[in-house]
Parts: C-alpha cells; sequence; structure tokens
C-alpha cells in the first residue's frame, strides 16, 4: 500500500437552515476544517471537524486546528503508511499537547485512507459494526415554544426524530423550564425529552430547577455546571433520579476518569473531535460501560462528512442509552459530500460504502472554503 505523499487543511463556513441558539452562542453559519490526506498512488482519505461559536464553546478554534496541523503534526505523517493510524497517532501524541480536534482530524483522515486502500467499511479497522442503525435525537433550539412544538410535531409526523433536546442554558431558567414544560405536555406522550444547560447554571438554580425538570418527567441533564465543578456534579447526581450527563467536562480520557471517580454524573456524552478521534472515543466508552454510565452519541454539528466518521465509529459500541444526536447536516443548507445522510423510523442509518461512506464534492469545497 502507498505512503502518504500529501496533507491539506481547509476551512469552510457552511450556512444553517435555522439560527441554533445554545448557552453561550447562537449558531448562523458553521465553522468546519476538512482534512485530506493523500497516499502515492492518488487515494485520499478525507475528515472533518467542526467548532462552535469561535472560541465560545471550548479551546479549539478553526484556525488554531489548520495552523498547528500544518505546522506540528504534518511532519509525523509524510511517508507514513496510513494503516499503522494508532502507531503514527501515539507517536504525535507524544510530541503534540492537547490538541484534541487537530488529532482527531488527522487520526479520522488515515483511518478513513486506510480503509479505502483496502476497499472496507472504515469500522472494521477499529472493531466491527454492531448496529445497522441508531435512534437520532433533534435538538429545538429556536428559542420560540410555539415554533418548537410545530418542528417537533413535524419531526414525529416524518419519523424523523421521538428524542428532543432542548437548550435552555440562556436567559431566564424559569422561563426555561416553563417552556420545557409546555413541551412536553404538547409532544412527550410521543417522545423523550432531554435538555442541555451547556455549563449555564450555577449548583443553586441547578438544585431548584432540576427539581421541576425531574417531575415534568424529563429523561437526562446535561452538563448543567460548568465543565470544572465536579464536586457540585457529584452531588446533583446523588441527590436526583433523573440521569445527569458529563459533556464539556468529558473531554480528554483522563477528565473521564476524573468524572467517574467522583460520580460527577451518570452518563457520558462521546463526540470523537472532543476527545482526539475515535481510538480515544473507544476507550472513554469502554471505561464509562465499565462504571456503569450511560453513554449518549453527541456531535459538534459537523456536516456530513464528520457525521459519518461519528455514526461509524457509534455503530461499534454496544449501547447508547440516551440514543444519539448526530443530527448535524439536517442543520445544513448545504453540503460537501455527494451523499447525504438517510434517516428511517427515527434512527440514523450506518453506512457499508468503503472508508466513512462519504465522497467530498471539491467544487462545494472551493465554493465554501475560506
Amino acid at each position: 500500500m502507498s505512503n502518504i505523499s500529501s496533507v491539506d487543511i481547509f476551512i469552510c463556513d457552511l450556512p444553517v437552515v435555522r439560527p441554533h441558539k445554545l448557552s453561550m452562542t447562537t449558531i448562523t453559519s458553521q465553522a468546519i476544517v476538512i482534512g485530506i490526506i493523500k497516499d502515492e498512488s492518488g487515494i485520499t482519505g478525507v475528515s472533518e471537524v467542526a467548532t462552535i461559536g469561535g472560541a465560545s464553546y471550548g479551546e479549539s478554534t478553526v484556525e488554531a486546528i489548520k495552523a498547528n496541523i500544518d505546522q506540528y503534526i504534518t511532519p509525523h505523517l509524510i511517508g507514513q503508511n496510513p494503516i499503522f493510524f494508532n502507531r503514527i497517532m501515539n507517536n504525535i501524541s507524544k510530541s503534540v499537547r492537547g490538541n484534541y480536534f487537530a488529532k482527531s482530524l488527522i487520526e479520522t483522515a488515515l483511518i478513513d485512507l486506510a480503509a479505502k486502500q483496502r476497499e472496507i467499511p472504515a469500522y472494521e479497522l477499529f472493531g466491527g459494526k454492531i448496529h445497522n442503525s441508531l435512534p437520532l435525537a433533534w435538538t429545538l433550539a429556536s428559542g420560540d415554544t410555539a415554533r418548537d412544538i410545530e418542528e417537533a410535531k413535524e419531526m414525529l409526523h416524518q419519523k424523523r426524530h421521538n428524542i428532543f433536546k432542548l437548550k435552555i442554558g440562556s436567559g431566564d431558567p424559569d422561563a426555561n423550564v416553563k417552556h420545557v414544560g409546555k413541551i412536553i405536555k404538547a409532544v412527550g406522550d410521543e417522545s423523550r425529552i432531554t435538555v442541555d444547560i451547556n455549563q449555564a447554571w450555577d449548583e443553586y438554580t441547578a438544585l431548584k430547577q432540576i427539581k421541576a425538570l425531574e417531575e415534568m418527567g424529563v429523561s437526562m441533564i446535561e452538563q448543567p455546571l460548568p465543565a470544572w465543578n465536579y464536586e457540585g456534579m457529584s452531588r446533583l447526581t446523588e441527590r436526583f433520579d433523573v440521569s445527569i450527563l458529563a459533556d464539556e467536562a468529558a473531554t480528554s480520557l483522563h477528565d473521564t476518569y476524573r468524572i467517574i471517580k467522583a460520580r460527577a454524573g451518570d452518563a457520558i456524552a462521546l463526540k470523537p473531535a472532543k476527545h482526539g478521534g475515535i481510538l480515544e472515543t473507544k476507550k472513554i466508552a469502554g471505561i464509562a460501560e465499565a462504571a456503569g454510565f450511560g453513554l449518549y452519541g453527541g456531535t459538534m454539528i459537523e456536516s456530513t462528512i464528520g457525521n459519518a466518521v461519528a455514526a461509524s465509529v457509534y455503530s461499534t459500541i454496544p449501547e447508547f442509552k440516551f440514543g444519539t444526536e448526530i443530527f448535524g447536516p439536517l442543520l445544513y443548507k448545504d453540503k460537501l459530500t455527494l451523499e447525504n445522510i438517510e434517516v428511517k423510523d427515527f434512527e440514523i442509518q450506518i453506512s457499508d460504502d468503503i472508508g466513512f461512506g462519504v465522497t467530498l464534492d471539491y467544487e462545494k469545497l472551493e465554493y465554501y472554503k475560506r
């Protein structure tokens, strides 16, 4: 098999179909990074990571991801055989600290390339597929109750989603919880409702509001407290029956171990980009499973390429207690691949095509790249 000859990184900005409101920002256009690793025979491995709101969601920005790959990671790749992606990434980890999004972009492009060289689905290189499809949640984040209810009813009618997440970290907590109650009253009998605070509450606010949310029948509360507040998350987990899910707090393998040890939650949101790639995601899923923590297949709101990566790795993990939310492509007005994602009977279908099952549209890349 041919060795790596080039690494190219592109930043793109893709428009979304509607504003997507989180506690720290509102998405009106999404920034993504595309990685293309080519071998000496011309075969390409393609990958994607997305970031949210510049530096407002996390430390990784698209600009830093590109700069650090170009300067510090690419020299480790040229001339290497992509099938040794595990060894390559282990070597990179010794000389490049952190940079989880950048490492994820490179690792997944290596895996895509290695799979395409062998003409096999990527999931065959990291454990093999368990699931042919996975439950798919949808985030109701317009900020308007009537619009969210109308949107939820339409998703149920189309059999696209019957799990709904509400972003309620921004604004008045009392009003936001009432908003949740109205949506549960409208569609709760036909669906499961979760909420995401995106670290916006203090512990006093969380104690009051989680009690109300639990009584309403919300099935999971995502990251109610700031990522650093392990002790507060532990107290909430012990106090309430509703599941408390760690997302922003559960970045690295070591973060997740500390969360499990402190019981700072009882569920973990997986995201290949925030963990540093597929190999680390599988490790985190393993220790969470060993500790009896529930899993949620999270998203950084990637477009079709990054979404295919997440779907592929999630298909190899035994159980997702809270389903997945890899709906990203459905939020975009356009795509950078020739393929769409397929959703049937409330579940995303897992591709069996070679690599991650998507084909980069180079004309669209040229149009949307910075």
